[in-house]
């Protein structure tokens, strides 16, 4: 079992910058890969971004392409996902996940095993 808790979330004017973190617990931080999800409209999770176990291989959704940076630290069992020149848009609940496996295709259909409680970040505009 994996325990996840984001924090970080806020209230930001448009074009400002968040950074989100996950802390993990209840298994070797190293062995679980990390994602970023979001709901959208007519979906309950939105892929946002994912990272492997090593932190060398990433894939981000194309709306947040170069505004968005996920990265982890294995020795802080954290994931963290940076923020910048953020937009109304943006304004969501952020889901933190976990899974095993670093599957691309099920990852982006939010196919995750564990799930924390989600962190609120809303952008004025």
């Amino acid at each position: 079992q994996v325990q996840l808790v984001e924090s970080g979330g806020g209230l930001v004017q448009a074009g400002g910058s968040l950074r989100l973190s996950c802390a993990a617990s209840g298994r070797p931080f190293s062995t679980i890969i990390m994602g970023w999800f979001r709901p959208a409209p007519g979906k309950e999770r939105e892929f946002v971004a994912t990272i492997s176990w090593s932190g060398g291989t990433t894939y981000y959704a194309d709306s947040v392409k170069g505004r968005f940076t996920i990265s982890r630290d294995n020795a802080k069992n954290t994931v963290y996902l940076q923020m910048n020149s953020l937009k109304p848009e943006d304004t969501a609940v952020y889901y933190c996940a976990a899974d095993g496996n670093f599957n691309i295709g099920t990852i982006k259909l939010g196919v995750m095993d564990y799930w924390g409680k989600g962190t609120l970040v809303t952008v004025s505009s």
